[in-house]
C-alpha cells in the first residue's frame, strides 16, 4: 500500500460484501445514523458504490433494539438470508458500556433486497452482557457464530468467542473465549477485541479481527487454526503477537478495521473489505464522526501460506 487509497464507499464503517451463489454482491455496513438496516447488490465490486440502497428495516421509537444499530452482516444461511446485527435500547451507558445484545432478523426471499423481512430475534449467547459484531460460517458440516463480548473480571470493552449453532437463531454450545485484549496495540485508548471476520484457505481457518479505539488506534489482528482442529478448543488457535493493518499516516489512512473478507469477480482473488478515516481531526467521540469509508483491496498471500494485509505496492 503505497498509494494513497481510494474509498469504494463513503461513510460506512463496518462494511460486509458476501459474494453470493446467485452471482452478485451483497453489501451491508453502519450508516451514520445507526437507525437502519440497508442493503444493496451489484454483479461487480465496483457496482456497490452506487447500487440503489434498500432499506429493509428500520429500528422502532422504543425497546430493547430501538438505537444505535451496529455492524450488520448479511449471510445466506441453510436456505435464507439472515442479517446479524447489535442493537441497543438507548445510548445510556451502564457498567461503564452501551447496552447493546445481538439480533438477526431473516427472509426465505429469492432477492433480499425484495424481500419480507422477520421481525428481530435476540441471539442469546447464555451471558447477560454487552456484545456486538456477530458473524457466522460454516465448516465441517456445523454452522458456527463468532461475536465480541464483554466479559465479567475481565477488563476491558469485549473478547472474541465462538460457539456452534443449533440453528441460524440459536447457539448449540457455550462460548469459548478465543482471545481478549492483551498486547499493547489491542489497549490504545480502550481494551477492545471486536469485529470478527473468517477467511478459510490453504488448510486454515483465518480470524481477522479489531482492537483498541475507533479512532487511527483501531488496527487488526489475525488468530488462525488448522481446519482440521476442533475449533471450539481455544488451544488450537494461535494469535499473532504484532497487529496485520495499522494506520499510514503517510498515506493519510487511519483506523483501518472491521473487516470482512470476499472475492473478485473472476473468483482467483481474495478481497480485503474494511474502514478506515483519512484524517485525524476527530471533535468528541469517534463514533458521532460519519467519515469511516469502505475500502477493498487485494489480500495478499505469503509462500508460507499465511495472508499479508498490507504490502509494498498493494
Amino acid at each position: 500500500m503505497n498509494e494513497r487509497p481510494t474509498p469504494l464507499i463513503e461513510q460506512r464503517a463496518d462494511p460486509h460484501i458476501l459474494k453470493a451463489a446467485d452471482g452478485y454482491y451483497y453489501f451491508s455496513a453502519s450508516v451514520p445514523e445507526y437507525d437502519r438496516l440497508e442493503l444493496r447488490r451489484s454483479k461487480t465490486i465496483a457496482g456497490l458504490a452506487k447500487a440503489e440502497r434498500v432499506t429493509v428495516w428500520r429500528k422502532p421509537d422504543e425497546g430493547p433494539f430501538s438505537d444505535l444499530i451496529w455492524a450488520p452482516e448479511i449471510h445466506f444461511v441453510r436456505g435464507a438470508w439472515y442479517i446479524y446485527f447489535a442493537a441497543a435500547p438507548s445510548r445510556e451507558i451502564k457498567y461503564d458500556l452501551f447496552q447493546h445484545r445481538m439480533y438477526a432478523i431473516h427472509t426465505d426471499a429469492a432477492n433480499p433486497l425484495e424481500g419480507d423481512w422477520s421481525s428481530p430475534a435476540q441471539i442469546d449467547t447464555g451471558i447477560d452482557t454487552f456484545c456486538l459484531d456477530a458473524t457466522v460460517f460454516e465448516h465441517g458440516g456445523d454452522l458456527y457464530y463468532v461475536w465480541a463480548q464483554k466479559e465479567i473480571g475481565i477488563r476491558g470493552n469485549s473478547n472474541l468467542y465462538i460457539a456452534t449453532m443449533d440453528t441460524p437463531l440459536q447457539l448449540q454450545t457455550k462460548p469459548a473465549r478465543l482471545s481478549i485484549p492483551e498486547f499493547e496495540w489491542e489497549i490504545r485508548g480502550f481494551w477492545v477485541n471486536e469485529g470478527p471476520s473468517i477467511l478459510k484457505r490453504n488448510g486454515k481457518v483465518f480470524l481477522s479481527y479489531s482492537a483498541s479505539a475507533t479512532d487511527e488506534n483501531y488496527a487488526m489482528g489475525l488468530l488462525y487454526a488448522d481446519q482440521d482442529s476442533d475449533l471450539l478448543d481455544p488451544s488450537s488457535w494461535t494469535k499473532s503477537k504484532e497487529p496485520v493493518l495499522g494506520s499510514r499516516p503517510e498515506l493519510k489512512h487511519f483506523g483501518p478495521g472491521h473487516n470482512s473478507f470476499t472475492v473478485s469477480e473472476d473468483g482467483q482473488k481474495d478481497l480485503l473489505v474494511y474502514h478506515a478515516r483519512e484524517y485525524t481531526e476527530i471533535e468528541g467521540d469517534p463514533l458521532w464522526d460519519p467519515n469511516r469509508h469502505t475500502f477493498v483491496k487485494e489480500l495478499q498471500w505469503g509462500a508460507d501460506g499465511m495472508p499479508i494485509f498490507d504490502t509494498p505496492g498493494s
